[in-house]
Order: C-alpha cells, then structure tokens, then sequence
C-alpha cells in the first residue's frame, strides 16, 4: 500500500540571493554523479517499472531534482 504526499519536508524562503553559494550549488548539478545525472536514471528507471504507481513516484523525484530554485 503506497500512500505519497507531494510537499517540500522544511518551507524554503530566499531573503537574499547569494551569486557565489547560487554557484556552488548548481555546480552540484552538474557531472555524472551530480543530481542532474541522479535525476536522469530515476526518468529513465520509470519506463521499466512494472507497476504504476512506483513509475509516478519515480517521475516525481525525477522531475522535481531537475527544477531549479527561482
């Protein structure tokens, strides 16, 4: 029985954006062991799941790797 709640587990709020930690971070993203490339293997493990509703949650985790923060 899955039972998955899409939300953020702590609020997130930017007082003051910061040039050299946004840099440090999104370099982070980068690279075959960087989240941009953990993201990619959960879109691409979903087609291969057999069953519906762990593919959805592959999707989420996926997806929401790949967006970046405004």
């Amino acid at each position: 029985m899955w039972n998955y709640e899409r939300r953020l587990e702590y609020p997130v709020n930017i007082t003051t954006p910061n040039a050299k930690i946004a840099q440090a971070i999104m370099s982070q993203y980068g690279g075959p062991d960087g989240e941009m490339g953990a993201s990619l293997r959960y879109l691409s493990q979903r087609y291969a799941c057999p069953y519906r509703e762990v593919s959805a949650i592959l999707t989420d985790i996926g997806v929401s790797v790949t967006r970046l923060p405004i």
